[in-house]
């Protein structure tokens, strides 16, 4: 897992059926001090997480489960929104 900021939506009518119904957010990847890095992608929502937010993503196979699509194309989640952060340097 690892955290990310959301910076916008995709709208796709035509996809995989096993998406139908997903919220999709593109999210860049923060680093340890919550600054964004270049990666960007595009993850499957599923707490109501909203723009500019500060979001717990999960990958792979961890992901489809978050969903309950465990035969998804689902390769990032977005699990959890972020309240607060504390790091002990």
């Amino acid at each position: 897992m690892y955290l990310a900021k959301v910076i916008g939506t995709v709208v796709s009518t035509t996809k995989d059926v096993s998406l139908s119904g997903m919220k999709l957010l593109i999210i860049r990847r923060l680093n340890a001090q919550l600054q964004p890095e270049q990666f960007t992608e595009v993850a499957v929502d599923t707490v109501g997480a909203g723009n500019g937010e500060i979001v717990i993503v999960s990958k792979g196979s961890s992901a489809r489960l978050a969903n309950h699509k465990d035969h998804s194309v689902i390769d990032a989640a977005i699990v959890g929104i972020v309240d607060t952060t504390e790091l002990a340097e």
